[in-house]
């Protein structure tokens, strides 16, 4: 289950787009997308459409990880879709791609889509894929904050709140529950939406990483008023959340929407794969 929230004015935050697309698309139109990927590219609504190598669901592609032929033969993760040559892309969890791995289904769909059985499978590609996406969405907050578009502090947040000019609300994983009941309580009043269960999204990470990420210090909440702004945080959120799934949180949350919690995140931000240098 994906972790989601919204507000009044319906932008849409993690997990309320569509699981994904199944049946006929039109073609590509000729020079909409440039890459080389090998799994049935075609055009919907929403921009660029692929197909998972794994479940055969067909998503927008900045919804799924694209995953490249890196030239030393090894299978890496590309979440910013930035690397030369073919890819295949994937729209599965990390328990699922686990399961794939272990089962071989993995290594049969990528030679499909490669066209070839000439590479090599990293043990430790989930990891890696979970860094990748984890340092992708903390970097877009941290580019948020930068220019300005980003508010922290409980009492600054509280006050956008009951004016009516939240978009979006997240919450560190060891943020206390009262804090986090407060905002959103002004939240729901500065939206008319008293009595519902409009709330904020806890992240899978604590505060020391968020202020790292961030530049500020000591960033417990954090809240966005710009649309736009609060789209770019939510998309890279909703498949950084997806892709590690509810299951992996050890971080107790009110409830169970609230979100996961990747391992390993207390103290460090995690490595950035070589193929994230392609901007």
């Amino acid at each position: 289950m994906r972790n989601s929230h919204d507000d009044s004015r319906g932008l849409t935050l993690p997990s309320q787009r569509a699981k994904g697309r199944r049946g006929a698309f039109p073609a590509a139109a000729a020079g909409a997308d440039t890459d080389t990927d090998a799994v049935a590219d075609a055009v919907g609504d929403d921009g660029p459409v692929r197909r998972c190598i794994l479940s055969g669901v067909r998503d927008d592609r900045d919804t799924m990880v694209r995953l490249a032929l890196a030239p030393d033969g090894q299978i890496l993760p590309d979440v910013r879709a930035k690397a030369p040559g073919r890819g295949a892309w994937i729209g599965v969890t990390r328990a699922e791609l686990e399961v794939a791995q272990k089962k071989g289904k993995l290594k049969g769909g990528l030679a499909r889509a490669f066209r070839t059985a000439e590479f090599v499978i990293p043990a430790d590609l989930p990891a890696r894929i979970e860094a990748a996406l984890t340092r992708n969405a903390l970097d877009r907050l941290g580019l948020e904050s930068r220019s300005g578009k980003l508010l922290t502090g409980s009492d600054k947040i509280e006050g956008e709140a009951r004016a009516g000019r939240l978009i979006a609300l997240y919450h560190a994983a060891d943020a206390k529950d009262d804090g986090r009941r407060k905002l959103a309580q002004a939240w729901r009043v500065g939206t008319d939406r008293e009595g519902s269960d409009l709330k904020g999204l806890a992240l899978p990470v604590g505060r020391p990483i968020l202020s790292l990420a961030l530049g500020r210090e000591n960033v417990v909440h954090i809240g966005l008023t710009d649309r736009a702004a609060a789209k770019r945080v939510s998309e890279a959120l909703d498949r950084w959340l997806h892709f590690i799934g509810p299951e992996s949180s050890p971080v107790p949350c009110e409830t169970a929407s609230q979100g996961a919690s990747a391992s390993g995140l207390s103290g460090t931000l995690p490595a950035v794969n070589r193929y994230e240098e392609f901007e």
